[in-house]
């Protein structure tokens, strides 16, 4: 929701990763060369593509020759360019060999693309869909998901609906459930609740979205963002003071309260307990820990993870945020690669 290789323990299956339509696929780099210093940093680019008339943004880097295609799906908000350094620190450190692609939600931008419509959480899901089948319908290359926060359930609900396309699917920080325990939650929920409220903060953030670049990037950086990038200041100050996107980002926020359920979907979740894993974060309210621990009482096999450095929920905001978990992503494929070699 609103806006840590590794010091943790993470469980690994004995599963084959890339498999896609009775075939299994295998990834050209080796374990012991996939990684950055193997490749020469490229920088993710930014386009706009109209899905279902509606205009969407992309942050991507694209392989000259992908064996996978890594599909992001940001948090609320969901504005990719705060993810930047996520995506390009993620393709580095696969070596090339993947395409990765954020899919930023519908008018979670600075230009008000849709006219002042509101767009609810079933909604973006139904747009990630369709961005999957007009993009990827005849690619045969295995796709895996990555969600943060409620984009871990909107990825979750993509493999719902497309299970045939999903190879691998990765939750970090989920929301899936609601957390009545959090005083955040039950705040943010009364705020996003009323009309009046919304219209009222939406107004006093696109004010201070009209202040010259330079004050508000200043209020923004002592303020939100004291310890955040200067990339994830400017997205805030370019794309979230705006009036239509933070009343999206308000009401896309009541629609998640509506529809998230108070405890995970167990007969999906054990169904799909190959395909899904989870990283979680320390007081996190959003994914809080006894989510975790119901998991792997419920559903030991679903491979799980605590990050334990400190970078928190936001973890986009931050370059040494995005770093780690970009690795902690790899460490999973790389685990899965090994098994999956292991069986051919």
């Amino acid at each position: 929701m609103l806006l840590r290789p590794p010091c943790l323990a993470v469980v690994v299956r004995s599963l084959p990763l890339f498999r896609h339509c009775g075939t299994r696929f295998g990834f050209k780099c080796e374990f012991g060369v996939m990684g950055r210093e193997s490749l020469t940093s490229k920088a993710a680019n930014f386009r706009i593509c109209n899905v279902s008339g509606c205009a969407t943004e992309l942050l991507e880097v694209r392989s000259e020759d992908p064996t996978l295609h890594v599909l992001f799906i940001p948090g609320n908000p969901g504005i990719v360019t705060y993810y930047k350094d996520f995506v390009e620190s993620l393709y580095d450190q696969l070596g090339g060999s993947a395409s990765v692609t954020a899919v930023g939600h519908i008018s979670h931008s600075k230009k008000d693309w849709e006219n002042g419509r509101f767009f609810s959480l079933q909604e973006q899901i139904d747009h990630k869909v369709e961005f999957m089948r007009q993009e990827m319908q005849n690619s045969r290359t295995p796709l895996l998901l990555v969600g943060h926060s409620i984009g871990s359930y909107i990825s979750m609900e993509i493999l719902r609906k497309c299970p045939e396309k999903v190879t691998y699917c990765i939750g970090l920080y989920p929301f899936l459930t609601l957390n009545p325990g959090s005083m955040k939650q039950s705040m943010i929920k009364n705020i996003s609740a009323s009309s009046i409220i919304c219209a009222a903060v939406s107004l006093i953030v696109a004010s201070l979205g009209s202040l010259p670049s330079r004050f508000s990037r200043f209020i923004v950086a002592n303020s939100l963002g004291k310890s955040w990038s200067p990339l994830a200041i400017k997205a805030t100050c370019t794309h979230l003071l705006q009036y239509h996107t933070m009343r999206n980002v308000l009401f896309m926020a009541m629609t998640e309260f509506k529809q998230l359920p108070e405890v995970p979907d167990w007969a999906f979740l054990r169904a799909n307990r190959e395909k899904i894993a989870f990283l979680f974060g320390l007081d996190d309210h959003w994914g809080p820990l006894h989510v975790l621990e119901e998991i792997s009482k419920t559903i030991p096999e679903i491979t799980l993870a605590i990050e334990r450095e400190g970078h928190t929920h936001s973890f986009s905001c931050t370059e040494a945020g995005s770093v780690w978990v970009a690795e902690h992503i790899v460490s999973l494929i790389k685990a899965r690669i090994l098994t999956s070699n292991q069986r051919i």
